[in-house]
């Protein structure tokens, strides 16, 4: 059964989807997506004012090493006053499986008190494909931990980020050998 492109995690009111969904007029209209998430840096409609589509972007690649834990408190903020305002989000990354993922689980996780793989338990329930990378499946632990509001003054964030700093340098260093 071949993969689709967006799926309904949360009441036709918060979706998980891909580029190709973010792309398409007919899905964001059918679904009268009012909100949307990128984690990703592919351009889509949405980018212009004009849309009339209220839109946060999360430019990071899907790499074990993205920090993408820094970016869950303002995508969960974003996601939940949508919510409260009565809006439809649609949150993508490129294929729907890793990077969106990954902020559709912060954001049960923050609005339901969810333990990270409660969470990813229970998007992998709606969209059986979902699997974050393992850097990003840390990163929804670290968010836990960090009471859903990691920060650069936030110690369990600045070890983390200084480990993954230390680990990036090491990888040039050898890569220069």
């Amino acid at each position: 059964m071949p993969w689709k492109n967006v799926d309904s995690v949360i009441d036709h009111r918060l979706y998980l989807g891909n580029l190709l969904a973010a792309r398409s007029p007919r899905s964001l209209s059918e679904r009268r997506i009012s909100h949307i998430v990128s984690v990703c840096t592919e351009p889509i409609p949405a980018d212009s004012p004009a849309s009339g589509i209220r839109h946060l972007r999360i430019p990071i690649e899907d790499v074990d090493y993205a920090d993408l834990l820094i970016y869950l408190p303002v995508a969960c903020r974003f996601i939940h006053q949508a919510m409260n305002e009565g809006g439809i989000i649609l949150v993508h990354c490129e294929q729907g499986l890793s990077r969106s993922a990954a902020v559709v689980s912060a954001y049960l996780m923050y609005s339901r008190r969810m333990r990270a793989t409660e969470a990813l338990d229970f998007v992998r329930r709606v969209r059986e494909q979902v699997w974050p990378n393992p850097g990003f499946q840390e990163q929804l632990v670290l968010f836990e931990l960090c009471n859903y509001a990691p920060s650069e003054t936030c110690g369990i964030y600045r070890n983390w980020r200084a480990r993954i700093e230390r680990h990036i340098t090491e990888g040039r260093h050898l890569n220069r050998r």
